[in-house]
């Protein structure tokens, strides 16, 4: 049996594939970190999820809600309605079409996010610190490299305190 030969350049698979468990057990590293954070929130993880999708949007239809969380739309109605109850999510008529409803955070839900963000980074900085200066540098650096071979935008204010931590 003949093997296919690799359409990478010699070796470049293998480095992929080492990096991308690293980041994986970074990720697992990160999840576990931040979990208490969340847990102690009293928002399931699916509820956590729908805050931040509308939190990114700003504000989002029922439909594009149940697009970006892969799930039916009556799913993601009973995960609003959970969400409404607690005055997390608020749903606002389109003013052009009253048969449109939006999506809206509350200002305590955005209390709350902002409450669990800061938790989840005092959390990583308290793992950050442990880091050597240079450790700390190479993994900024990797991240942003990361984010953007990822095509995901990253936060102005995230890349210029990167920039300021990488220089002292």
């Amino acid at each position: 049996m003949r093997s296919r030969p690799s359409p990478h350049p010699s070796g470049s698979d293998d480095a992929a594939l080492t990096a991308a468990v690293l980041v994986d057990a970074a990720g697992q590293a990160l999840v576990v970190a931040t979990s208490a954070a969340n847990d102690n929130s009293g928002v399931s993880a699916a509820q956590l999820r729908v805050l931040g999708v509308v939190a990114q949007a700003g504000s989002i239809n029922l439909t594009q809600l149940a697009i970006a969380l892969h799930t039916a739309p009556s799913s993601a109605s009973r995960l609003c309605d959970r969400l409404e109850a607690a005055d997390l999510l608020r749903r606002t008529a389109d003013d052009r079409d009253r048969r449109e409803v939006w999506l809206v955070l509350t200002p305590t839900a955005r209390k709350l996010l902002d409450n669990l963000g800061r938790q989840r980074q005092e959390t990583i900085a308290a793992v950050l610190r442990r880091m050597s200066p240079d450790d700390r540098a190479a993994l900024m650096q990797g991240l942003s490299a990361f984010a953007r071979a990822s095509g995901l935008p990253v936060a102005e204010d995230a890349a210029g305190t990167a920039a300021q931590a990488q220089a002292s």
